[in-house]
């Protein structure tokens, strides 16, 4: 199984902690995003991994180089101007080796202890160009329940919401290429294009997952990996 990694990512929303480095080489419990991103990998049976990335693309290859140490296949599809996700997407798709029917596409700002196979095997049974992996959308504030005589009954500490988010893992079969594009991001056009033609899977998983975007994602990530499934080496 192969796995492209989007590391690209300047994180401005993060600084000053990606002052110096790309967002998914930022550090939780002393361990980068991306580092907690390739173990999740190896575990789920991928074993060569294409980490395409642009801004300060030197400390990921430093750290991780050909994925030795790592017990993987690393390789690098680096960005000389900023293709957008979906670009870096194409770009790194291409340098696969072209007798691979599918592969697996993750943000580098994630983390999560999803369960790999059956995602692959329902993207295989439904045989659609890409599948999206989604995750309950849990609200950031805690609710207040309150009755028809407006009286308060009740508080719900973020509530799981009826809605799902897009968890930013994916699995595509090769026929996704050609749609991708060249320059932008494959969420404003590709996805909503195969959506429309009734050829876009979701996935629905209720697995630890979390998304890194600010500094408070930061401190709520390390508690959670202190009290988690996935805690830090």
């Amino acid at each position: 199984m192969q796995a492209i990694v989007l590391a690209g990512g300047r994180g401005e929303r993060l600084r000053p902690f990606t002052a110096d480095r790309p967002k998914a080489m930022v550090e939780i419990h002393g361990t980068p995003l991306l580092a907690y991103q390739l173990r999740w990998l190896r575990g789920q049976g991928v074993t060569a991994v294409v980490i395409a990335c642009g801004y300060r693309h030197e400390v990921i290859r430093d750290l991780f180089g050909d994925g030795g140490g790592w017990d993987l296949r690393i390789s690098y599809s680096v960005e000389e101007e900023p293709l957008g996700r979906g670009g870096a997407l194409k770009q790194a798709m291409h340098s696969l080796p072209a007798d691979r029917d599918l592969c697996l596409a993750t943000n580098g700002d994630i983390i999560t202890d999803l369960a790999l196979t059956p995602v692959v095997e329902q993207h295989r049974r439904d045989g659609v160009p890409a599948t999206v992996v989604v995750t309950p959308f849990r609200s950031p504030y805690g609710i207040v329940e309150v009755d028809a005589r407006n009286r308060v009954t009740g508080f719900r500490e973020k509530p799981e919401l009826p809605y799902w988010i897009n968890a930013g893992i994916y699995v595509f079969s090769r026929e996704v290429l050609p749609l991708l594009p060249d320059r932008g991001d494959h969420e404003d056009t590709t996805f909503p294009q195969l959506a429309a033609q009734g050829r876009l899977g979701a996935y629905r998983s209720r697995a630890f997952w979390r998304g890194v975007d600010t500094a408070k994602d930061l401190m709520e990530v390390a508690r959670a990996l202190e009290e988690g499934p996935l805690r830090p080496a």
